[in-house]
């Protein structure tokens, strides 16, 4: 019948403009996404005057490495001159996140085992504690933090950027949830054989809880490494400052704003995040999944 040939050539027409549609979204939101990095990883590559023009230029034309020199060489002629800053605020930016995003996978799979895996009093009530946690405005813990903080004799030291963070109740939450998932007929035959818990949790638990450990290394370094106002209240040494604070610092130290300058800094903040999400993304791919689906 004419009809009914033409219903199939109809919808497989339909099917072919809604695949179209949806490439199109797809790279206009892909566009959007990656602009602003074209914009930032351009604009570091020029002087000021080339960087403020009207029209912009979207390709430099007479591209130069003058803005990551000041970054690194201290070459601005004024209060970093000659110190070469930047190099040692990447250093603390990577210990400070490295050294927390480490901690919060450790104590998040620990706990996420604890909470998911084991039966104990008070179980349910530790866990919704956590949760709890997490609902917490981040304002709110600041003045205590501070407090804490100068009691020890924190300030401006290593400890005082890394120890309020060494716990990270998101991770432990999705590491729980992942754990949960883990067979316990599984469980039960390694006691069987003899397995203790220890044993259990890292030969058994630990490898098939990866993908979720990978999406919390990811959180927790992206988390550390953009934190800024917690690293402003307890630094006051250049030499103790984090990437973003020093570079936001350097900028503001100088007589007019250098958009380049501002730019090299915050592609070179950009690159060890992007290093660390194409080292770990099948892993957080497979856990932030987590839930998603049954069985």
């Amino acid at each position: 019948m004419p009809g009914q040939s033409q219903a199939p050539k109809s919808s497989s027409l339909l099917a072919g403009l809604g695949r179209c549609a949806a490439w199109l979204v797809l790279l206009v939101a892909a566009t959007a996404a990656i602009l602003p990095l074209y914009w930032m990883t351009t604009g570091s590559l020029k002087l000021q005057s080339d960087a403020m023009k009207t029209p912009p230029e979207w390709f430099p034309e007479n591209p130069t490495t003058a803005n990551y020199e000041k970054l690194f060489g201290g070459e601005d002629g004024g209060a970093w001159e000659g110190r070469r800053p930047a190099a040692r605020w990447l250093l603390n930016s990577l210990l400070v996140a490295a050294s927390i995003s480490f901690s919060a996978v450790l104590t998040s799979a620990l706990a996420g085992y604890a909470l998911g895996k084991l039966s104990f009093p008070g179980r349910a009530v530790a866990f919704w504690l956590v949760v709890a946690t997490m609902m917490l405005p981040r304002q709110v813990s600041l003045i205590p933090l501070y407090l804490l903080v100068v009691g020890f004799d924190w300030m401006d030291s290593y400890p005082g950027l890394i120890a309020p963070f060494l716990c990270y109740p998101f991770g432990i939450f999705l590491v729980r949830q992942f754990m949960m998932q883990v067979p316990d007929e599984l469980l039960a035959a390694a006691r069987i054989d003899g397995a203790g818990p220890w044993r259990v949790f890292w030969h058994i638990v630990l490898p098939m809880s990866r993908p979720a450990l990978g999406a919390v290394a990811i959180f927790s370094f992206m988390g550390a490494w953009n934190e800024y106002l917690w690293q402003l209240i307890v630094t006051n040494r250049p030499e103790m400052y984090t990437l973003p604070v020093g570079v936001s610092k350097l900028v503001s130290t100088l007589s007019e704003f250098d958009l380049g300058l501002a730019m090299a800094g915050a592609t070179v903040a950009f690159l060890p995040m992007l290093a660390v999400f194409v080292m770990f993304q099948k892993y957080f791919v497979q856990g932030v999944s987590v839930g998603a689906l049954k069985g």
